[in-house]
């Protein structure tokens, strides 16, 4: 966070009115609602943590125990609403949640303001004269060809190769082929498991790379702030780009432009039923990995702490913004030449929604950057999900970062990465509400003489 006395006045009346707002919630209900008001919030605070039980109890076990759980997860927020309207409370709960849902869009408000990084920095470069494009036909559900991607690369130059997606293909071979017989390009439209792939051929040939945006959820092209609702648009760079350079994370030996994970989401992908059934296979798969049942714990050194007997470890590709990944969040930067970690071990509800909160102070979530993590295991071969995709390799498994490595063509004119939503520390808010702005530079006089001393100038 920025120190006190350079904290923006728009970050400084931010704070102020997330404190001003959080604080009207609180007198709304304890005073507003006369008597009742106070029984109010202690209902609020007892059906919140029934409902977070009743999560838990729903992901972390079977049979009779989980249907209590679903019971308890919908029963307890209706139960508030009806105690709530029988009581005549409504008016004071809804004028609650409104000014705290403003109290929290104003926290973010005035972190963002404070934390907001420099964007990564654009140079101009040669323009491609032989592209190659590999192409996943199914892909996000068939983007390639709902938006002609093949005819609208091929006018443009590209020779493009189209995935037979009824066999195993490797990519990286094809790419190594293509560099071979002259192409000064290699492009993907795919998932970002096969941009991984063939961007590390490209950074091992120092060649320029091409992300297209015909994947599911295109976590790379967010962050290099590519147009995600029209993978079209990314083919522009072809002809009006220029380029960034960014980091490629190492897993094992193998590069990764997104993330690592170790624990139960990769145990979770290695099931054969995962492909058909996501959601289906990860909740029967839940009570048993996070109870310890099933699976493997997985500890990490890494020169900045030591995280021991994870249930879920995650090493991103630069870090994401505070504790994002656990909710799918984004990377400010792909540029810092770090790896970001995350490490979840929750045993109990209140553990478990103070990670889904995103709270940075959770006691089962560490965050912490580092150049190297060692992930080790009591188990030989270990289960990881690389971008998504399952692998098993030997452990002990070595992450970590090639700064720089990467030279990505991105179009001109593009949308842009969308905003970070850091989650806000009251502690933090606090601190900026009362802060003191900057004094004024004084003017310094046209004659001779020294200038004010380092005190004058606040220095």
């Amino acid at each position: 966070m920025a120190p006190p006395s350079a904290v923006p006045r728009r970050a400084r009346l931010s704070a102020r009115l997330a404190v001003v707002c959080a604080l009207g919630a609180l007198v709304v209900l304890v005073a507003g609602g006369g008597p009742g008001g106070l029984l109010l919030l202690v209902t609020a605070v007892v059906g919140s943590a029934l409902t977070a039980a009743g999560i838990w109890w729903a992901v972390s076990h079977h049979g009779a125990v989980r249907v209590c759980g679903l019971l308890l997860m919908v029963g307890a927020p209706a139960a508030l609403v009806v105690l709530y309207a029988r009581a005549g409370l409504w008016p004071e709960a809804l004028a609650a949640i409104v000014l705290w849902a403003a109290a929290a869009a104003s926290a973010r408000s005035a972190v963002r303001l404070v934390r907001r990084p420099d964007g990564m920095r654009a140079v101009a470069g040669p323009l491609p004269r032989h592209p190659f494009l590999i192409m996943n036909p199914k892909s996000g559900g068939g983007k390639v060809g709902r938006f002609g991607l093949v005819e609208k690369a091929e006018a443009l130059g590209a020779r493009v190769v189209l995935l037979d997606t009824s066999v195993p293909v490797d990519v990286a071979a094809l790419a190594r082929r293509a560099v071979a017989e002259g192409a000064d390009l290699l492009g993907v439209a795919g998932g970002d498991g096969t941009q991984a792939r063939v961007a590390e051929v490209a950074a091992e040939h120092g060649l320029p790379f091409l992300v297209v945006s015909a994947g599911t959820r295109n976590h790379f092209a967010m962050d290099l702030g590519l147009d995600r609702t029209d993978p079209a648009r990314c083919l522009d760079a072809l002809t009006d780009g220029e380029e960034l350079r960014v980091d490629l994370g190492t897993v094992g030996g193998r590069a990764f432009v997104n993330t690592a994970s170790f624990g139960v989401y990769a145990e979770i992908v290695q099931r054969p039923e995962y492909r058909g059934a996501k959601a289906g296979a990860a909740l029967d798969a839940l009570p048993d990995l996070l109870l310890g049942f099933s699976g493997h714990r997985v500890d990490a050194r890494t020169e900045s702490g030591r995280l021991d007997a994870q249930q879920a470890l995650l090493v991103s590709n630069n870090p994401y913004a505070g504790t994002e990944p656990v909710t799918g969040g984004r990377r400010p930067r792909l540029d810092l030449g770090v790896l970001g970690v995350v490490g979840i071990r929750v045993t109990n509800a209140a553990q478990a929604a103070e990670v889904a909160l995103r709270s940075g102070r959770a006691t089962g979530l560490r965050v912490l950057t580092c150049h190297r993590v060692v992930v080790e295991s009591d188990a030989d071969l270990l289960p990881v999900a690389v971008d998504g995709e399952a692998l098993l390799l030997p452990a002990p498994v070595v992450c970590g970062i090639r700064p720089g490595a990467l030279r990505v063509l991105v179009p001109r004119h593009r949308p842009g990465p969308p905003p970070a939503r850091p989650a806000p520390n009251w502690r933090e808010i606090l601190a900026l509400a009362f802060a003191r702005p900057r004094p004024p530079e004084p003017e310094q006089g046209p004659g001779p003489g020294p200038g004010p001393g380092p005190e004058a100038r606040g220095g």
